[in-house]
């Protein structure tokens, strides 16, 4: 169908559409749906504002894909009972693939390992005072994230001088698991508050927000977690790939990510912060990065 005008909601970005679903940027820390009553707006807010019409014409929305309030970029949403169906259906023929850019600290030796570690609730083996928080356990449900060293790179920054851009690809959907991949892999995600330097900054979020202190120990106010690549295959349809740039915020931290392809870059950012973010590709590889790399492929189930 058409693109729609180019505005912002909420400041999420529309991606792609069609008259089944509909593909946005979200950014962090922009909640997905209402977790209270008179809570913040939401996505969900923001989708049903954008999508009025079509809900007035009988439209049902589903959010596919759910990401973290603090994690920014794709998100896949269902217009209908019976795309919503079809899409379901492709992800239990593992037929639709989520690859998201991290930023970690430290440099990562292998360009190339696979996670498979089984995740539990923390609370459920220890004592915990963050109820969310979870580890890798043996008693834990199977989780396996495959990785990808994209860059390393070194700034002065106030928490260390080494650090990776990373693709991660996990093929279980467990609650924090790249997160806690990457943080048992010895690489936590820049900004993590939970799985980062010290569990403690969750809380003293909680309590002080954003203080100096803060940003000096985690650099970001959110996790530096972003879904940057997003596809589906439904029967008797051409592949669709959709993809995201880089934060802004990422850029103007680490500046160095913003290396144009072909000199030394891995990344594809969006160069211009003024630009619409609508960078939708089909029939493309899967990747993060530029088309003369490689990255990590999608499998059929």
């Amino acid at each position: 169908m058409p693109p729609r005008e180019l505005n912002d909601v909420l400041d999420f970005s529309v991606v792609d559409e069609s008259e089944d679903w509909i593909v946005v940027d979200k950014p962090a820390p922009l909640q997905i749906h209402p977790s209270k009553p008179g809570g913040p707006p939401t996505l969900w807010h923001g989708l049903r504002a954008l999508l009025a019409y079509d809900l007035a014409n009988g439209a049902a929305l589903s959010i596919i894909n759910r990401l973290d309030r603090e994690t920014s970029g794709l998100v896949l949403i269902a217009k209908n009972p019976a795309s919503a169906r079809a899409i379901n259906k492709a992800m239990m023929r593992r037929e639709i693939r989520k690859e998201y850019a991290a930023l970690v600290s430290g440099w990562p030796e292998l360009d190339e390992w696979t996670t498979e570690a089984p995740i539990l609730r923390r609370g459920d083996v220890e004592d915990s005072p963050i109820y969310l928080m979870q580890k890798v356990h043996p008693d834990g449900a199977p989780c396996l994230t495959h990785f990808r060293v994209l860059e390393r790179f070194t700034a002065e920054t106030t928490a260390g001088n080494k650090f990776a851009l990373v693709a991660a690809v996990p093929h279980t959907g467990r609650m924090h698991q790249i997160r806690v991949h990457l943080h048992h892999s010895g690489f936590p995600v820049v900004g993590d508050k939970l799985y980062g330097p010290d569990p403690q900054w969750y809380l003293e979020q909680i309590r002080h927000g954003w203080t100096p202190e803060a940003a000096a120990a985690l650099l970001f106010p959110r996790q530096a977690l972003h879904s940057a690549v997003l596809g589906l295959t439904l029967p008797d349809q051409e592949p669709l790939l959709w993809r995201a740039p880089l934060p802004a915020e990422w850029l103007a931290r680490f500046p160095m990510l913003k290396a144009p392809a072909g000199e030394n870059a891995s990344v594809q950012p969006n160069r211009n912060p003024g630009d619409s973010r609508q960078v939708s590709t089909r029939g493309q590889d899967w990747s993060i990065l530029n088309n003369d790399a490689a990255s990590v492929r999608p499998q059929r189930g």
